[in-house]
């Protein structure tokens, strides 16, 4: 089991297992691939090998960043992928975004070799969608790996513990590493070399961004939009660049983990505001890192939007580990009112206000009689767990 050592209330404790952890095994099919996908440093690497550290296939790990094996795979040949997978059980391919035609050469793996597993790690959305989707239709399983969550934590630690952490969550965010760190310091300096190394280096590498400043400007100005509609053309006017720049801007900071889009929500009223999106950043860590503001939470006055991100995000982590397949929306009204989440599922809508004190919230009156089939709650700091748990 994958262990992390995290320091709560001054003690070193152990064993925070990830949600895979035991699920690699029956993931695994003869002819199929395992994609796991998702930011760097999340942990898909360390997720990896310690399930070979205990398996009983005959292996084989290689990554897209040795030329040689690249090479191989993108090869198309198949006399050539078949003699390197001879007598192995399992292939394991680490960094799989950086192998062209990627999506060719696993098809050709798992078509001709019948009873061979294959595992392909990536961080890039936009390569793995790309070159792997396609050609492994029907032939793939895949699974997206977050930033530590709740919902793991709580395998753990009990509602009082993970509250106790709290602020921790809301300022530096829950990668691994950023967990396992003690020091206020050392965390900073990591997610300032997560942020600069690893998650902007994706985009810069995936397709040729012709202004980097105005990248990390705009992710500056989206930090403070958080819970906002986003306009395009605002945004474009604010950076000097075009909206259509900007929309492609945005696709590939979403494609590259470090923004979630979230869409307006409109079926019966004609006041329903539902054309612009709304922006959150998939780790909160990482959103402060951009705005170099890791202040205590009472020295700020960003509370609430903390707050509704870390919410957002770890909502998104435990629907997409269960498997509880639910479209998001937000929801606003020219008049200005407006509810932070919205989910559907099985023709019923669940509405959610987020709210870091716990104090009454006005129930969304026009929201609830207009779509009958709705529910709302608030989800506040003390009965939030259930929330993102269960």
């Amino acid at each position: 089991m994958f262990l992390v050592f995290i320091l709560i209330q001054g003690y070193i404790r152990r064993v925070l297992p990830r949600y895979f952890d035991t699920k690699i095994q029956q993931l695994l099919k003869p002819g199929k691939v395992l994609v796991l996908y998702g930011p760097r440093q999340v942990g898909k690497t360390t997720l990896i090998e310690n399930f070979l550290s205990h398996t009983k296939y005959r292996y084989r790990l290689d990554t897209g960043e040795d030329i040689r094996f690249r090479q191989v795979l993108s090869s198309e040949s198949l006399q050539q992928i078949k003699e390197y997978a001879a007598g192995y059980e399992l292939v394991v391919i680490d960094e799989a975004q950086k192998i062209p035609n990627v999506g060719t050469g696993l098809k050709l793996l798992v078509d001709h070799c019948k009873d061979l597993r294959v595992i392909a790690t990536g961080s890039a959305s936009f390569d793995l969608s790309n070159r792997i989707g396609e050609p492994l239709t029907g032939r793939k399983t895949t699974k997206l790996l977050f930033p530590i969550s709740q919902l793991e934590l709580a395998t753990r630690w009990n509602s009082y513990e993970l509250k106790s952490q709290l602020s921790d969550y809301l300022i530096f965010g829950s990668y691994p590493e950023v967990l396992t760190t003690t020091t206020k310091s050392e965390k900073i300096e990591y997610l300032h070399e997560l942020a600069g190394a690893y998650l902007l280096k994706d985009v810069l590498e995936l397709e040729s961004v012709k202004n980097p400043k105005a990248l990390l400007n705009l992710l500056k100005l989206l930090a403070f939009q958080i819970g906002r509609d986003v306009s395009l053309s605002e945004l474009g006017a604010g950076l000097g660049i075009d909206y259509k720049t900007v929309a492609r801007y945005l696709d590939l900071l979403e494609m590259t983990f470090v923004i979630k889009r979230i869409s307006g929500f409109s079926r019966n009223l004609r006041k329903e505001v539902s054309k612009n999106d709304r922006y959150y950043f998939i780790d909160n860590g990482i959103r402060n890192t951009v705005i170099s503001n890791f202040n205590n939470l009472e020295l700020r006055n960003d509370v609430g939007q903390l707050w509704e991100n870390f919410i957002m995000l770890e909502r998104i982590k435990r629907n997409t580990y269960l498997n509880d397949f639910r479209n998001i929306y937000y929801w606003r009204t020219y008049d200005k009112k407006e509810i932070d989440l919205i989910e559907e599922k099985d023709a019923s809508l669940y509405a959610y206000e987020f709210k870091f004190s716990k104090k009454r919230t006005k129930q969304p009156i026009e929201f609830l009689q207009t779509y009958e089939n709705s529910t709302f709650a608030s989800i506040h700091q003390e009965n939030y767990v259930n929330f993102v748990t269960r």
